[in-house]
């Protein structure tokens, strides 16, 4: 229970769901204990006038007294249907909050396990599986929820059951008690015992889930790779495997879980053969009455149910102890960056400087940036161009703080990056990644995600300025249609388009171009360059980039080699060195002449 006990601030959250359901299981529970009180007194009375209905055998009283019993019994019939009706009746009303509850409590640990997700940084993201992620934020709240809700339920209505049944029987006959409940005790032994393998292989099995997905998912996200290499029989055979190990572990947790409902039997079984026996041993004595027998027999019935839903309700809370402990390693982590600031509207002028920066990633151990130095004033344009590996993208990164320096400092508008808000600063940077991600919406959509509150008009403007439009007014649905899954439905250079007008409909400050037009033909680039001489002219702009853009003129150019600036300065300076610079510009002008 110590995994669960972060759970408790939901119980506060809907007490009054809680409370009301613990009132009606006790008043469903109180109406269904009077039923074998009923059904006492109907037996009692047979039993008390069948002697006195034979004696007058032959009498016309006879005929009277069987009238006034099967009144009397017809009375008591009503009355336990009537008793019947109330509990029902208190029982869909403990559904409906207890049950209900735990549906709203389902939801709110989702929400704030997604929440959670977003926070964390990039580094979270590239040590876990997203497989894994799913799994945790489904399968095991969905175990979780069995816990919130079954379980709390049935445990409640065990404990309410138990005290009026057990109060029931000890105001009867104390004795008697005493033996029909003996079984009880090798009951919570055997509970006990095997809640603890439970647990072990519940959680096994969840982290096995958990690999099962990540499988799937990275089969169906790479399904072209996969086709296109003919790996099918391969990873279905992967797959196969890995299914086959999470079928085996849970077959052993379901061996164990069965051992309950058979041992369940046979306790409530010796408990209604005890019950009969020492019963009709103390109705001889004259200390019980034979309707005290059925009673029992009864309540030791009655008590079948909650007494194998005892092994169910364990087997629950085991797994989902399992399950929330796994959603705790991730509601634990901390994120990386952190927001040190409170909310700032101050706009950003958009000054950029590195201050001796080195950058390590932490997970990998792998220096991306040393000793980096440049100043960019608001306003000026810089190109960073290098060799793939050469820490380009990582100075991006940096600038929308994925990651924090590990060295030195990186100030914008002569302050400390830490010390802004930063989700004013994400939103004040427009940011085209190298590796462009489109959501499975509309284009339409899509482009808005820049800006929320975009009309459509300012939609199909900065696809012009683009240089997407007409490919989108080109498809049957225009901007209305679904782009697929990760954007598969479009084009390479249509996805780098569509990703520049999502980031310029933001109207940002600062923006970041990290190899956007790779994928686009020279008119295009030509048209989205055009459009970016005048758009950012105002604008701090940083394009990274392994081409050379004459069509822009830049305030700085950095040339960078494995994580160092190796060369800097403005075109014509970077040529007369004669550098990789200018061997980059040579090669790019003969090929240009050639074409």
């Amino acid at each position: 229970m110590k995994e669960l006990a972060v759970l408790n601030k939901f119980f506060v959250r809907y007490r009054w769901h809680l409370l009301l359901g613990i009132v009606f299981v006790s008043a469903s529970n109180y109406f269904r204990v009077l039923q074998p009180r009923m059904i006492r007194e109907a037996l009692d009375l047979v039993v008390d006038n069948i002697s006195y209905f034979y004696l007058f055998e032959g009498f016309e009283v006879q005929g009277e007294l069987f009238s006034v019993l099967g009144q009397t019994l017809m009375f008591f019939g009503i009355l336990v249907l009537l008793l019947a009706l109330a509990m029902g009746v208190f029982m869909y009303f403990m559904r409906q909050t207890i049950i209900v509850m735990s549906r709203l409590i389902e939801y709110d640990l989702r929400k704030e396990l997604f929440g959670h997700y977003e926070k964390l940084s990039l580094a979270f993201y590239k040590r876990n599986k997203t497989g894994d992620m799913m799994a945790r934020i489904s399968e095991d709240v969905s175990k979780v929820r069995m816990y919130l809700g079954p379980a709390v339920l049935y445990g409640i209505n065990l404990v309410s059951l138990f005290v009026f049944v057990i109060y029931s029987m000890i105001s009867v006959s104390p004795t008697l008690s005493l033996y029909s409940l003996a079984p009880l005790p090798f009951l919570s032994i055997s509970i006990y015992y095997v809640s603890h393998i439970i647990n072990k292989r519940s959680t096994v099995i969840q982290k096995q889930l958990g690999q099962l997905n990540s499988n799937a998912q990275e089969v169906y996200s790479g399904i072209r790779v996969v086709k296109s290499y003919v790996q099918e029989a391969p990873m279905t055979n992967f797959f196969r495997h890995e299914s086959e190990d999470y079928k085996e572990k849970a077959l052993r947790l379901v061996k164990v879980e069965s051992l309950f409902h058979p041992v369940m039997l046979l306790l409530i079984g010796a408990s209604t053969i005890i019950t009969v026996y020492a019963g009709g041993m103390l109705a001889v004595r004259g200390e019980i009455t034979a309707g005290n027998i059925a009673e029992f027999v009864i309540y030791v019935n009655m008590l079948t149910w909650p007494v194998t839903a005892t092994g169910w309700i364990a087997s629950i809370i085991q797994q989902a102890a399992a399950s929330q402990k796994r959603i705790n390693e991730f509601l634990q982590t901390e994120p990386d960056i952190q927001n040190l600031v409170e909310t700032d509207d101050t706009p950003l002028e958009g000054s950029i400087t590195f201050k001796d920066v080195d950058f390590v990633y932490p997970d990998t151990g792998i220096q991306a940036l040393q000793d980096v130095n440049f100043e960019l004033k608001a306003g000026q344009k810089m190109a960073i161009i290098g060799r793939t590996g050469s820490g380009k993208t990582t100075i991006a990164d940096l600038l929308v703080r994925m990651y924090d320096v590990s060295e030195g400092s990186i100030e914008i508008d002569g302050k400390n990056i830490e010390a802004h808000d930063l989700n004013k600063l994400r939103r004040q940077i427009g940011y085209v990644p190298q590796d462009v991600f489109l959501f499975s919406d509309t284009i339409s959509q899509n482009i808005a995600f820049g800006r929320r509150d975009a009309s459509q008009e300012e939609i199909e403007e900065f696809a012009r300025h683009a240089a997407v439009y007409d490919d989108i007014m080109g498809l049957t649905e225009g901007f209305k249609t679904m782009v697929g899954e990760r954007g598969v439905t479009l084009s390479g250079g249509q996805k780098q388009r569509v990703s520049i007008a999502r980031a310029l409909i933001k109207r940002p400050d600062i923006v970041i171009l990290d190899d956007c037009l790779s994928a686009v033909d020279t008119n295009t680039e030509k048209q989205i360059l055009g459009y970016f001489t005048s758009a950012l002219s105002d604008k701090t702009a940083i394009i990274i980039t392994h081409r050379i853009y004459s069509l822009l003129q830049f305030d700085k150019i950095i040339v960078l080699d494995e994580g160092k600036i190796v060369e800097e300065g403005t075109h014509s300076e970077l040529l007369q060195q004669k550098g990789y610079y200018y061997q980059l510009y040579e090669k790019q002008t003969m090929e240009e002449e050639e074409v």
